[in-house]
């Protein structure tokens, strides 16, 4: 095939026939102008509502059905069977053989595990097991034997106190009545409830760091003060409840609903939670996220109760040699 153009004919080039071929040009032209205006607005009306619908906020999912006081003490209280269920073992988690002993380890928890306590304890306790032993000791002999629980000076000044109002003020004995202990320095209502329903058998709720996340977690309460939380939640359980109620929220908290990523898609209560849904959601990577006896792991008690299903807690390390 020849690609040669052909050369134009005279009858292309006849002005008639030019005039004729501008024409529809200039027609086309005049007609794509408004066109291409009207385009571009419409881009622009696009881009706008593009960059309005990212700015605006997102719709907010419909809003759940108000919860009546019946419905909520009712899921509340299935809640308590089902970890009733779940840890029939459920114990307080601080070794002691005496009220005055679970009172020092009670003290000593705060702001650190059961189970650093539990390894501490037996070394403090064979130097000191009475009120009167501890008041006598001096105030670096008692830090250095409880300094691995942390904030030891505070920790020695409120031991050295209740020590000595126990000796002056209770014959030596520790009180078994809430109005009481609370005048013990170092010791608040939760330290009392926690002697009042494990050395007295006197009911009483624990709000500690985990109940008190638990209880706003299961919509039992939306307070954050410890005391007001205490009052809420004892409101919907019967007071023989208490302590034991106390032990399952506590050691759930501990091993399944955590505070920074809870191990929802391994939590057996889950359909009974309003918060599903805050953590892990899959079954296998919420297995992973389980502790204590529920994970494969040692518990925090040295001497844990019989019915236990995990392992003890391991003894505290000898201190290193001195080189």
């Amino acid at each position: 095939m020849n690609d040669t153009p052909e050369k134009p004919t005279a009858a292309k080039k006849v002005p008639a026939k030019r005039t004729t071929t501008k024409a529809p040009a200039k027609k086309t032209a005049a007609k794509k102008a408004p066109a291409t205006k009207a385009t571009t607005k419409a881009v622009a009306k696009e881009t706008t509502a593009k960059a309005a619908a990212e700015k605006a906020p997102a719709k907010k999912a419909p809003a759940r059905k108000p919860e009546s006081r019946t419905a909520l003490v009712r899921r509340a209280r299935r809640i308590n069977r089902e970890l009733a269920e779940l840890y029939p073992y459920a114990h307080p988690e601080l070794d002691f053989t005496n009220s005055f002993e679970l009172l020092v380890a009670t003290v000593l928890s705060a702001q650190t595990t059961d189970m650093r306590v539990n390894q501490t304890t037996p070394r403090l306790f064979a130097v000191a097991p009475t009120p009167e032993d501890m008041a006598a000791l001096p105030p670096e002999e008692l830090e250095e034997l409880i300094r691995p629980t942390g904030f030891f000076r505070a920790k020695t000044k409120s031991l050295l106190g209740l020590s000595a109002a126990l000796r002056d003020r209770f014959g030596g004995e520790v009180p078994g009545r809430l109005e009481d202990l609370v005048t013990l320095p170092g010791v608040g209502r939760k330290t009392a409830n926690v002697v009042l329903g494990n050395a007295f058998g006197v009911p009483g709720i624990t709000v500690d760091t985990h109940f008190g996340r638990l209880a706003r977690r299961f919509g039992w309460t939306t307070q954050e003060d410890a005391d007001k939380v205490e009052a809420d939640v004892a409101a919907i359980f019967p007071k023989s409840e208490w302590t034991m109620l106390s032990h399952r929220v506590v050691f759930h908290g501990r091993r399944v609903c955590h505070s920074r990523k809870p191990a929802c898609g391994a939590c057996p209560i889950a359909p009974l939670c309003p918060s599903y849904g805050e953590g892990e959601t899959d079954p296998e990577k919420a297995r992973k996220l389980l502790k204590y006896e529920l994970g494969g792991q040692p518990g925090q008690r040295l001497k844990p109760p019989a019915d236990y299903p995990g392992q003890p807690a391991p003894p505290m390390a000898p201190p290193a040699a001195a080189s």
